[in-house]
């Protein structure tokens, strides 16, 4: 399936190196806004199509493309959305904007399929979800649940920064949504430790008798499940109860393909947002084959 980047910052570029990698996606483009970007000029060593006219220039090419990954800002993806749903593309945002279904492969991949845009919410909303996911599977009274993040420094760059807000939103009432509890807390702690630390994340949840028979053996399918698409996600301890509450920790290492190792944070992501974009294009070649067998 022809696919489209939008956005070549660091998470657009690294989101290019696993599309060229994946066997069932094609870059058709590769588009910012500068013509002097460092992505773009990767793109262009990499034998890729590419543009610096933004999202005019899937308006007037719009058979380069099936599907576009947005990996701009959430301002940005409140003005392309439109845009995209009007050309029928299949939307994979990886800003916080919350404009469409929250995505967490692990979680509910089937259900995403057939909808045109889907939020990959954020990098510790996917690290963080799933596990808040199996808690509010698994336990009852649930008081609250908390998710503390803590990435390197050098891994978030100026669309995170500019986004921290929205970030800690979206987080928020993804971990909401996808547990059924009302009262959620998300922080984030950008960490200048040198050398740069690995992301980590840490799931605490307040349930007034917690059963940890039940959760233990869905964290740990969870986790098997999500390491089929992110490799360096790791369960560090848990689950266990410190202090009155469930707690869980979560490590993610990234797979250093544009990025650094350490940016588990920005990799996290990127790798839902593939396992999504490589589903939905098996998906519809699976319809064709059918169709044309008919």
């Amino acid at each position: 399936m022809k696919v489209a980047v939008i956005g070549s910052g660091n998470i657009g570029t690294d989101l290019l190196v696993k599309i060229l990698r994946s066997k069932h996606l094609e870059c058709g483009a590769f588009i910012g806004r500068s013509p002097d970007s460092k992505g773009l000029l990767k793109a262009q060593q990499l034998g890729v199509k590419t543009s610096h006219d933004g999202i005019n220039y899937i308006v007037e090419n719009p058979d380069c493309c099936d599907l576009v990954f947005d990996a701009t800002s959430a301002k940005a993806h409140f003005e392309n959305a439109p845009i995209l749903d009007r050309l029928g593309k299949f939307v994979v945002d990886l800003t916080p904007a919350k404009v469409g279904k929250m995505c967490v492969p692990a979680v509910n991949l089937d259900e995403c399929l057939e909808i045109l845009n889907v939020n990959m919410i954020t990098c510790g909303g996917q690290a963080s979800i799933p596990i808040a996911y199996a808690i509010g599977q698994t336990q009852k009274d649930i008081e609250y649940i908390e998710v503390v993040s803590s990435i390197a420094s050098r891994s978030a760059g100026p669309a995170t920064r500019n986004n921290l807000d929205e970030y800690i939103h979206t987080t928020e009432n993804g971990i909401r949504i996808f547990s059924g509890t009302e009262n959620a807390k998300a922080i984030l702690n950008l960490n200048p430790a040198d050398p740069c630390i690995n992301m980590q994340t840490t799931i605490f949840a307040k349930v007034k008798k917690p059963d940890l028979e039940a959760l233990k053996p869905m964290v740990e399918s969870i986790v098997n499940k999500i390491k089929h698409y992110v490799p360096g996600y790791e369960l560090l301890l848990g689950p266990t109860v410190e202090d009155g509450r469930i707690a869980v920790i979560i490590r993610v290492k990234g797979l250093g393909d544009f990025l650094p190792e350490y940016a588990g944070n920005l990799d996290i992501i990127n790798c839902a947002a593939i396992a999504i974009a490589e589903k939905y294009a098996q998906a519809k070649q699976s319809k064709k084959t059918q169709s044309t067998s008919v």
